[in-house]
């Protein structure tokens, strides 16, 4: 990272972070506990310096993800905090059809930090996305949440395996993989 990179205003983006998940037939909680900490700790850093933070939600039409599902809401054990900017989207990207990116132009953020649920999913995707709108990226694996998938081949990519993965192909060409511990300030 450069000195002018660690100098752009941040914003965290807590995506997907919803109770939605719970209700889908992959959902396993196992890695949930670890995830909560590091997500939580993330929320915290930002917070206490007042650096902003966005919450995305994500919407469908029917199912655990519409609005009368009453499960788009923030997942049970998740730091309540105030919100910078709340949108639902209804794309992989936190981007895509919503105001985020007008948003954090108007407030001179250059760069974000990504967390929430799915790693591989909509975490990856934003990230691309950020990255190709000129902006600079943070992932912080850690502070993302992810399931076993199953290739057709048969094999089960762990949750391990699928955030190796995605660290892989984003490193160096879409952002700056990290710790919570690493930003340090941010």
């Amino acid at each position: 990272m450069t000195e002018t990179d660690a100098q752009l205003s941040a914003a965290v983006l807590v995506i997907d972070a919803q109770a939605s998940f719970a209700a889908r037939p992959y959902w396993q909680d196992t890695d949930l506990p670890g995830w909560l900490d590091a997500q939580n700790r993330l929320i915290d850093a930002f917070a206490k310096q007042g650096k902003p933070i966005v919450r995305v939600l994500h919407v469908e039409d029917t199912g655990p993800f519409s609005l009368e599902s009453g499960l788009v809401r923030p997942i049970d054990g998740l730091r309540a905090f105030n919100s910078a900017l709340t949108i639902h989207k209804r794309a992989h990207s936190a981007f895509a059809g919503t105001p985020l990116a007008a948003w954090l132009l108007r407030r001179s953020i250059g760069r974000v930090v990504i967390s929430g649920i799915r790693t591989e999913q909509c975490c990856e995707t934003t990230t691309r996305d950020a990255s190709d709108r000129g902006l600079q990226v943070d992932y912080v694996t850690e502070a993302t949440l992810t399931f076993p998938m199953h290739h057709a081949n048969g094999r089960v990519f762990s949750p391990a395996d699928i955030k190796e993965r995605t660290e892989l192909v984003l490193a160096g060409r879409f952002a700056r993989i990290c710790t919570v511990g690493a930003l340090g300030a941010v």
